[in-house]
């Protein structure tokens, strides 16, 4: 099959804007959810800041299991719970519920091993001045974790552009969905390359923007 490169245009600018609005949309609540997960994993730690061994064991069996299935797996396994949510399985929006759902248990987990890596000695000071859980949070972890938070979240925006591809195998739209329509069923390669190019465009961009952001905040710090 040949298409008119005009038409090849307006579909990739189309696709394009679909797979932005699902990683960003996506991203937004996978930070929301997932960086309050995060730090809840790390201070009720048996040895954290406020101790709920329970709680903390049946939140990490959760968020392993969500980052063990598969995301094509999920993406089909959860489209109840997108009819539900969106009324529809179909088109972008309704791709961002399953996206968000698969990432969120892989930020969490990043955020808990951000926080980790603060200096203990920090926490103490803040403790022993009486500052209490609240003040150790927003004065001490998250402030020196933020290259590293800004690290993480630039991989799972990596991660979620990956996700909005594969969602094109449900219906998704964006880049993945003219990928396998217009691509792959249609026989078109000239689709299928401009198609790989552009995706691999938006990683390196995002992957650079997110390089350099953390590399400003190491050098304040």
């Amino acid at each position: 099959m040949n298409t008119d490169w005009n038409d090849i245009l307006q579909l990739l600018l189309n696709a394009t804007g679909e797979t932005l609005y699902m990683v960003l949309l996506a991203g937004l609540f996978t930070l929301l959810i997932g960086l309050p997960l995060g730090v809840l994993l790390f201070v009720s730690r048996a040895d954290g800041l406020f101790p709920l061994p329970r709680l903390n064991r049946g939140l990490g069996a959760v968020i392993n299991l969500g980052r063990s299935l598969p995301f094509v797996v999920m993406l089909i396994a959860l489209i109840p719970l997108t009819r539900l949510i969106v009324g529809t399985t179909l088109g972008s929006t309704a791709a961002v519920v399953p996206i968000t759902i698969g990432a969120f248990p892989f930020f969490a987990r990043i955020v808990e091993t951000a926080l980790d890596e603060v200096d203990r000695g920090r926490i103490e000071a803040i403790v022993a001045m009486g500052g209490d859980i609240r003040h150790v949070i927003l004065k001490v972890l998250l402030p020196e974790a933020l290259p590293a938070l800004v690290a993480g979240t630039t991989l799972t925006l990596v991660m979620l552009i990956g996700f909005s591809s594969m969602a094109g195998v449900i219906g998704g739209g964006g880049l993945g969905d003219l990928a396998i329509r217009y691509g792959y069923q249609r026989f078109n390669n000239q689709i299928m390359v401009v198609t790989v190019i552009v995706l691999v465009l938006l990683v390196q961009g995002v992957q650079n923007l997110g390089d350099r952001c953390v590399r400003s905040l190491a050098h304040r710090r």
